[in-house]
């Protein structure tokens, strides 16, 4: 085999790696959005009191998570708009399986004092087989200042 050949075969090895990885890495990175999206489905369905896709969106959900997801839907109905308002995840860049308290404060366009509740996140798989987002619990309103969930 010809050096010049060689050379090019090393080449089209190390684009093909390259390739590899940057796809893994760009499935990995848009997880966050998954579950960003996911959350913002459940407070959405919790702004509009709609406890069916509340409950919907959470898996698993013991008798005690039910009772927690139809107060909220209930209490927290406001409609509007949902912003965001801070967002903490322990889960956000897990390379494996993983469950953890994602702190979320949000607010409806149609009030003025911000909403905090913890949603359970649960990731499972890795980053080769591929990662999987599933929500477990949303806890009732904290107060503001709560640190942690």
């Amino acid at each position: 085999m010809s050096r010049r050949l060689r050379r090019r075969l090393w080449i089209a090895l190390a684009v093909l790696v390259f390739l590899a990885i940057s796809v893994e890495l760009a499935r990995w990175l848009s997880l966050e959005n998954v579950e960003r999206e996911d959350i913002t489905a459940l407070l959405v369905a919790e702004a509009h009191g709609d406890r069916r896709a509340v409950l919907a969106d959470l898996h698993d959900c013991t008798a005690r998570c039910q009772a927690d997801a139809r107060f909220d839907a209930a209490h927290l109905k406001q409609g509007g708009q949902i912003l965001i308002l801070a967002y903490q995840s322990p889960t956000a860049y897990a390379l494996s399986s993983t469950t953890g308290p994602t702190r979320v404060a949000w607010k409806s366009t149609r009030e003025q004092l911000p909403i905090v509740q913890c949603v359970t996140v649960a990731r499972s798989g890795n980053v080769v087989s591929g990662l999987h987002i599933r929500l477990l619990r949303v806890s009732r309103p904290l107060h503001p200042s709560t640190a942690d969930c």
